[in-house]
């Protein structure tokens, strides 16, 4: 499953990338100049993108931790996982139950070059990495299941990658599908751009990505929560990332005060 292919000569270091820009922000080495104008770019327009970053991460840390440690769930599977940034899901899980099995996806060549990083789990744990493009989510699912089983709860972690799917794209048939493949007592863990909290700001970085030859799309509220039908939201259902049972961010420092244009929410399926 695990690709091995040389991407790091695929990737392209002329024009910026929403991965690598996300690394930036959150402090990481893997970018390039391209990558850091941009954010400052982004910066300039609004001086929380960096927070807003760090609070996605924290939530799906926290959500993953909830989850193994309250929900006894030990089967996950990552779809746009991005660039690795420790501690990552697997660790977080595994940390709480060594046997959880971790299934990372992503089809950008970048991730690839950093899968290594993605598959040092524990002895008796499985952690692997799948190259597949989001949009296929039944090719997704086929492969995965050589390492899951799906008759047996999974969360399915949709962390910032929806906001990159516009709804015409086929954003909610791909998370139906996905659900639909879910065993009950399942998860969805999903995170994604919103304008409800600062219209402006979020409209001018919409616009600063698109220069840059990224499409971004901001949901409002209830229209995060179409994403959920069907499902059992958790308290307190979808809020800004870091209003999220921050009591759950054992090992986090303050950053700052007020939500961040990022909803999040987790649902669990009947």
């Amino acid at each position: 499953m695990t690709g091995t292919e040389p991407a790091v000569h695929r990737i392209d270091t002329s024009r910026p990338h929403p991965a690598r820009v996300y690394d930036w922000f959150l402090g990481g080495k893997d970018n390039y100049p391209v990558d850091e104008q941009l954010g400052r770019q982004i910066m300039s327009i609004d001086s929380g993108a960096p927070r807003a970053a760090r609070g996605n991460r924290r939530f799906m840390q926290r959500a993953t931790r909830k989850l193994v440690g309250e929900s006894g769930i030990r089967q996950f599977l990552d779809i746009g996982t991005g660039i690795p940034t420790e501690p990552n899901l697997h660790q977080i899980a595994q940390s709480v139950a060594s046997d959880a099995r971790v299934v990372y996806v992503d089809n950008d060549p970048i991730v690839l070059a950093h899968a290594g990083a993605l598959l040092r789990g524990t002895p008796d744990g499985v952690t692997e990495y799948l190259q597949a493009d989001a949009r296929d989510p039944a090719a997704i699912l086929e492969q995965a299941g050589r390492v899951l089983d799906f008759d047996r709860p999974v969360a399915l972690s949709l962390i910032a990658l929806l906001h990159f799917i516009a709804d015409e794209d086929g954003a909610h048939d791909l998370v139906n599908t996905l659900v639909d493949a879910l065993a009950p007592g399942s998860c969805l863990v999903l995170s994604a751009l919103t304008a409800d909290f600062e219209p402006e700001n979020v409209r001018r970085g919409i616009a600063a990505y698109a220069a840059g030859g990224v499409t971004l799309v901001a949901r409002a509220q209830a229209e995060m929560g179409v994403f959920f039908k069907g499902l059992d939201l958790v308290e307190p259902g979808i809020v800004s990332v870091v209003d999220w049972h921050p009591e759950l961010g054992v090992d986090e420092t303050p950053d700052g005060e007020g939500p961040v244009s990022l909803y999040g929410g987790v649902g669990v399926k009947r």
